[in-house]
């Protein structure tokens, strides 16, 4: 399997498992997460992955600013239903990286290092200001993070062959072309501007409970 190049210079995200560290899946239960492993699970790499990857990045950042991030001590709230436009893709890779699930996940050892419904959906995207919550479990500590992949637009000359791609007519050429700026729009975001600020915002938030 061949990535991009540039997957390798993305920023690292490290995390302390304790059920990992329990189980002896990683030494010390410490995980490091790359660019690569979130392309691994969407099956693919665009602004959305990456954005969603810095987000995360971006959270724990603030919220453990002098130590590891604690993977399944942090409860994620999305601003919008599952199902409205990639808000569930965003959150499988917020998953991937902070442990935290929808009902349907890991129910703990006991009452311990259980991931099950700490990741919940808005209603409707009415609820807040778009953007996703993430709040440590243990001091309460909350941020807000929203991502506007507008900031980093795509080439001007995508348009066309984007139109080519929905209409499944675009020629070998154009599908080269359309992956190569493809990648390079990623490339930026996560090279050049992974802690701009008007790229991925901050929002506090006073930790309401996920």
């Amino acid at each position: 399997m061949t990535f991009p190049g540039f997957f390798d210079d993305a920023p690292v995200i490290s995390m302390h498992d304790p059920l990992a560290d329990l189980l002896g899946a990683a030494e010390g239960g410490v995980i490091e997460y790359c660019y690569a492993d979130a392309v691994r699970l969407a099956g693919h790499s665009c602004p959305t992955v990456a954005g969603a990857y810095l987000s995360v990045r971006a959270a724990l950042n603030v919220l453990y600013p002098d130590s590891l991030p604690e993977r399944g001590g942090i409860a994620v709230h999305m601003p919008s239903p599952e199902t409205e436009g990639t808000i569930g893709v965003v959150a499988q890779v917020i998953t991937l990286l902070t442990g935290a699930t929808a009902l349907g996940g890991f129910k703990g050892i006991g009452d311990r290092f259980a991931r099950n419904g700490l990741l919940s959906f808005a209603r409707n995207s009415d609820e807040n200001d778009g953007a996703v919550r993430f709040e440590r479990l243990d001091s309460g500590a909350a941020v807000g993070v929203i991502f506007d992949a507008s900031r980093i637009p795509p080439d001007a000359s995508q348009r066309e062959r984007m139109q080519a791609v929905i209409q499944n007519r675009e020629t070998p050429e154009q599908q080269v072309e359309f992956a190569r700026l493809w990648q390079a729009r990623v490339r930026k975001m996560l090279l050049e501007h992974a802690d701009d600020p008007t790229l991925v915002r901050i929002v506090p938030f006073s930790g309401s409970g996920a």
